[in-house]
């Protein structure tokens, strides 16, 4: 089965910068798209960054050109570069990741455990 680990979070000051990481592990398994979510308390989780396995990349307008997400296909990483970072960036980050399981033959979904990102004012 596929497993996502993240890492990377943290305490950080407003202005600072973070990066993620995210990892995807198992037995036989390819990955398409990898992204990044985040969930504030009482909000809903939402897309922060989504990358394809040819490096193309999405962002939602309201962290355009201060997020960036890339990853490393021969080590099945995400990364999720956070810049100029507000106290609203804080919120539980998860990574995402879809593929297909060769294993069991079929597609996956996978959610990482998620990673505390607290910014300070």
């Amino acid at each position: 089965q596929v497993h996502l680990v993240e890492s990377g979070g943290g305490l950080v000051q407003s202005g600072g910068s973070l990066r993620l990481s995210c990892v995807a592990s198992g037995s036989h398994f390819s990955i398409n798209d990898m992204g990044w979510y985040r969930q504030a308390p009482g909000k809903q989780r939402e897309l922060v960054a989504q990358v394809t396995r040819d490096g193309i990349t999405n962002y939602p307008d309201p962290v355009k050109g201060q997020f960036t997400i890339f990853r490393d296909n021969a080590e099945n990483t995400a990364y999720l570069q956070m810049d100029s970072l507000k106290p609203e960036d804080t919120a539980v980050y998860y990574c995402h990741a879809d593929g297909i399981d060769y294993d069991l033959g079929i597609p996956y979904v996978r959610w990482g455990q998620g990673t505390q990102v607290t910014v300070s004012s």
